[in-house]
This record gives structure tokens, C-alpha cells and sequence, in this order.
């Protein structure tokens, strides 16, 4: 069970975060939305894709895993909707001030987020695992290859060329297509258990090879906006290994479900407010000492 929450809650995060040896960052989609990437915001949805609300969408989430359309009509969106959250989305200043918490330290990052926010602010990218993906890139569906390729050249060829009236791509030769077996593509996101790229692999080994060294020693895990909606990712992980290892402890940054088992309670902080306000004030906390 979660603790009342007041402003001891940060104070102890202060001091776990002074006296780590190795701070372990995990985000989900509440860290991106308290620096105003929300995928349910009704506004920019109508802002972005005017079109689609004549067929009765409201929100960026529900045409995920949408599949009743065209070629044309799914990489009119997907172009779009990259180009807004990765290309063109700005720096946060949320996530700098994160960064500049744990630059001091031994850190490592593991997110389910592909919006590429922690690397447009700096962070160390030998030092980032992403295993859901990136928007930055796209691979093969069948998957013919292990390759993956930039997302950006085919964003801007299609940017262009969509109608605006009825959102779809003007000429289907620009739907793009795998370079290699000239089969369907699509962003390089785990779907299910689909296949992701080779890239990922090689940072999923330097995230455990960093578990590994570190888990021994005074080891924070930071957690911020994640639910349930994947939870065997980065939640179930960070509790067990809090359980497991005595010299860990875990920070739960969440509006909804911050709760932490009981189990660990003494040596978790849970924190039940905005990630942007928590991590101003730890930082500004920090820096005063």
C-alpha cells in the first residue's frame, strides 16, 4: 500500500538519491505526458489530423493497432503522427532537469516509450534501452532481415504528398516498402511479440551487464509513469529487484498506481504526484545541499 503522501516523500528521495552508488531510470508513457506528449489529448488530435474526425476518432490512441484502412490512408497517419511526437516534438525540460540528477552518477535507462524524448535531452545513449522500439526507425514485417531504417527520409516524402480532405497518400508509390523483399513495413515497434531490430539486443545486454554490476551496491530504481499496460517490462522487474537485492531501493513516481508491495514499503518511496513537479523539486533539493 501506498504511504500519504506529503513532502517527506521527496525528502527521502533526496537522500536515496545522494547516497546512490548507481541509479537505474524507468519511464513510461506518464513521463512523457507530464512533459505534454499525450496521446489522448483531444486538441492536438484535432490540430493534426482534422480529417479523421469525421470517421469519429478523438485521440492519438485509438488508432493504435488500427488496421480498417489503405496503405494510403495508414501512412498518411503514421507520418503524421511520427513526425509530431518524434521529429518535431521539442526537448523537455523535464527531462533535462532528470538528467542533470543522475549525470553525476552511475546511471542507466530503460524505457517503453519511442518517442526518443531522453535522447533529444542529452542522455547518454550507450547508456539507453528501448525495448519497445524507436519512431526513428522501421523495419520489415515478414521480417526478411534484421535491418532497420531510418523512419525520417519516408516521413518527409510523405508529408507532402498527403490530400488534405481525405488524408490519404496522393501517390501509393510513396507507401513505403522493405528495401530488401519489397514486402510491407512497418515502425520499428514490438507488436505482440514481434520481432524488433538487432540494435536493441545489443543495449537489452549492456542494461543487464550494468543489473549485474551494480545490484550489489547502493542501486535507486527511479520509476515514473508506469502501469499496467506492460508492466513485465520495467515495474515487476524494479520491485523484484528491490526485493532481492537489500541495498536497493525503489522510487514509484506515478498519479495513478503508485502503490509498492508491502514487502518492500521501507525501502520504497511512493509518490503519488506530477513526475514534472517531483522531479523539479528533487533536483532543486539537490542542488541546495
Amino acid at each position: 500500500m501506498a504511504r500519504n503522501i506529503n513532502i517527506s516523500e521527496i525528502q527521502r528521495a533526496v537522500e536515496l538519491v545522494k547516497q546512490a552508488d548507481s541509479i537505474v531510470i524507468g519511464a513510461g508513457a506518464g513521463l512523457s505526458a507530464a512533459a505534454g506528449m499525450d496521446y489522448g489529448d483531444t486538441e492536438t488530435f484535432a490540430r493534426l489530423f482534422p480529417p479523421l474526425l469525421k470517421k469519429g476518432f478523438r485521440r492519438q490512441y485509438e488508432l493504435i493497432g488500427y488496421n480498417n484502412w489503405s496503405e494510403e490512408e495508414k501512412w498518411a497517419y503514421w507520418a503524421t503522427h511520427v513526425n509530431h511526437v518524434r521529429f518535431q516534438f521539442p526537448p523537455s525540460p523535464m527531462y533535462e532537469r532528470l538528467r542533470s540528477i543522475v549525470n553525476s552518477k552511475e546511471y542507466f535507462v530503460i524505457t517503453t516509450n519511442v518517442d526518443g524524448m531522453f535522447q533529444k535531452t542529452g542522455f547518454d545513449e550507450e547508456r539507453l534501452f528501448t525495448p519497445q522500439g524507436d519512431y526513428a526507425r522501421y523495419q520489415c514485417v515478414t521480417p526478411c532481415t534484421q535491418e532497420t531504417w531510418p523512419t525520417k527520409p519516408i516521413v518527409d516524402r510523405i508529408l507532402p504528398n498527403i490530400d488534405p480532405e481525405t488524408f490519404t497518400i496522393l501517390d501509393s508509390d510513396l507507401v513505403p516498402r522493405c528495401p530488401h523483399c519489397g514486402g510491407p513495413v512497418f515502425l520499428n515497434v514490438r507488436v505482440d511479440a514481434g520481432f524488433i531490430g538487432a540494435p536493441y539486443k545489443e543495449q537489452e545486454i549492456k542494461y543487464i551487464e550494468f543489473l549485474k554490476k551494480n545490484v550489489n551496491k547502493k542501486t535507486v530504481f527511479m520509476e515514473f509513469g508506469v502501469g499496467y499496460n506492460t508492466p513485465v517490462i520495467i515495474r515487476f522487474p524494479f520491485q523484484d529487484l528491490t526485493y532481492t537485492y537489500k541495498n536497493t531501493h525503489l522510487i514509484r513516481v506515478n498519479q495513478q498506481e503508485p502503490q509498492v508491495p508491502k514487502e518492500i514499503e521501507e525501502r520504497a518511496v511512493s509518490y503519488s504526484g506530477n513526475a514534472s513537479m517531483f522531479i523539479s523539486e528533487l533536483r532543486s533539493r539537490l542542488m541546495v545541499m
